[in-house]
């Protein structure tokens, strides 16, 4: 039996993200699609990404004070910190960078600062925003030139009393939705 206080979690914290909300069980399944091993670490950061998801929904005011804004992974080289980090921040939606603590230095001094890591996050940011209304304006635009060769290839009926077929529509539909099937299968 589905819990209806969690359905309308989802469906709340849904509306108000654009990553889609997963489970931490969803969230380690699809880690384990692409890293072996590690399983406490790819459980702690399921539950640490849901939380997250579920602090967003407190009012604004208390936001602040619980969100947490880091996760901290320590481990030696080669254990799978960055991967982890770099496939979570795709389930999140959320841009992701890496830096290597030995190229970071302050200001005025060879290497890189804290302004060049931010401008390079936020270049990411930006890019990802652009890309996403890029693809609804894709997907609007076929949708639009679809019923237009459809509208070329079989105009839209035209009912000349209210008394005309209406089977008549249904089978002039049940037709544009095969045209329209077959123009995208090409």
């Amino acid at each position: 039996m589905k819990d209806p206080r969690r359905e309308e979690l989802i469906e709340t914290a849904s509306a108000s993200s654009p990553a889609p909300v997963m489970t931490p069980r969803e969230i380690v399944s699809e880690l384990d699609r692409y890293i072996v091993g590690q399983n406490d670490a790819k459980r702690a950061v399921a539950i640490a990404l849901r939380n997250r998801w579920r602090r967003q929904l407190v009012p604004e005011d208390l936001r602040e004070e619980i969100a947490p804004k880091n996760i901290i992974m320590i481990g030696p080289t080669g254990v799978g910190k960055t991967e982890i980090s770099r496939r979570l921040a795709k389930l999140a939606q959320a841009p992701f960078i890496k830096v290597e603590a030995s190229k970071f230095t302050e200001v005025g001094y060879v290497g890189r600062d804290v302004e060049s890591i931010i401008r390079d996050l936020t270049d990411l940011a930006v890019n990802m925003v652009k890309e996403e209304e890029k693809q609804k304006v894709e997907i609007r635009a076929r949708e639009l030139a679809e019923e237009r060769i459809l509208d070329l290839l079989l105009p839209p009926l035209q009912a000349k009393k209210p008394e005309d077929d209406a089977g008549e529509a249904g089978r002039v539909q049940g037709t544009r939705e095969k045209l329209k099937k077959m123009l995208r299968e090409g």
